[in-house]
C-alpha cells in the first residue's frame, strides 16, 4: 500500500512532469551529440583518405 501511495504522490506532484521534461531534453541532446560525432567522424575519415591517397 505504501508503494502505491508513493507512486500516486509522485504523479500528482510537479516532480513528475519536470522529470519527463528533463528526459526529453536529455534525449534531444543525445541525438544532437550523436549526429555531430557521426559528422565529425565522416569528415575526419574523408580527410585521412585524402592524405593517404596523396602519400601513395
Amino acid at each position: 500500500m505504501q508503494v502505491l501511495h508513493s507512486i500516486k504522490t509522485f504523479l500528482l506532484s510537479e516532480d513528475g512532469p519536470t522529470a519527463v521534461e528533463y528526459a526529453v531534453m536529455l534525449a534531444l541532446i543525445v541525438c544532437v551529440c550523436l549526429t555531430a560525432v557521426k559528422a565529425v567522424g565522416t569528415n575526419a575519415s574523408n580527410k585521412f583518405n585524402v592524405i593517404k591517397n596523396a602519400l601513395t
